[in-house]
């Protein structure tokens, strides 16, 4: 099984989308049933607000020093990269607050072990920010996020109304800062790091040469204890 390790932020573009093209391109390998995911944690604005202060707009002018206009038309381009890949991508009004809880209501979904139920979870939570534009912050988003992957509940509240896996989250931030690395998204696949939403022929090269690379380990010759295959 191949392992696909990925440190991301629900309120990062990139993040979605080098995720959806990861998820396109196994699908069109035909390999679901020999990939599994890995989440991790990585919080892009860790000293949010809980509520919204400005709009995306403005928010994006300011931080990467726009004009209105020009900020417009990158938030533009990049939601033609998202739509490019089959995502409803609204990023122009995207509503960012904290991504905390989100990341540790992740760290509980992860630690029931079904790696499936956490890339759903994750995936619903990219998409009530981008696609529906809600507030990650706000635990009836959370709890609704929640009911929609299938989880517990009365759990999902309790791990709210906590700080619980708050640790979990600052130990995979530190573990990747730790080995030079300040953005995301961020996988490892096969002992491989790679940085950024790559384009598509890059992902597809990395995946298959460590599918080709599991296939000709399992496919060597070897003995064991009932004999060799010959």
């Amino acid at each position: 099984m191949l392992k696909i390790s990925v440190w991301t932020d629900y309120a990062c573009p990139f993040c979605y989308i080098a995720e959806a093209r990861v998820d396109n391109l196994v699908k069109e390998l035909k390999i679901e049933d020999r990939v599994s995911f890995d989440y991790h944690s990585f919080e892009l604005y860790p000293d949010a607000p809980k509520d919204v202060q400005e709009t995306t707009l403005v928010r994006f002018a300011k931080k990467y020093n726009l004009s209105m206009d020009a900020a417009a038309e990158r938030i533009d381009k990049i939601s033609q990269m998202g739509r490019a890949e089959g995502l409803d991508f609204k990023y122009s009004s995207t509503r960012n607050t904290n991504t905390m809880d989100a990341h540790r209501l992740t760290q509980y979904v992860n630690s029931l072990g079904d790696t499936k139920l956490t890339k759903k979870f994750s995936d619903l939570l990219f998409e009530a920010y981008f696609s529906d534009n809600l507030k990650l912050a706000d635990h009836n988003v959370l709890m609704e996020v929640a009911k929609k992957a299938g989880l517990d509940l009365t759990k999902i509240k309790e791990v709210l109304n906590s700080n619980a896996y708050f640790e979990d989250v600052r130990n995979d931030e530190e573990f990747i800062t730790s080995h030079g690395v300040n953005a995301v998204p961020f996988f490892i696949i096969n002992d491989k790091g790679i940085m950024g939403a790559q384009p598509k022929e890059t992902f597809k090269k990395i995946i298959t040469d460590a599918i080709d690379a599991e296939d000709a380990l399992s496919t060597g010759m070897s003995c064991g204890i009932d004999g060799c295959d010959i």
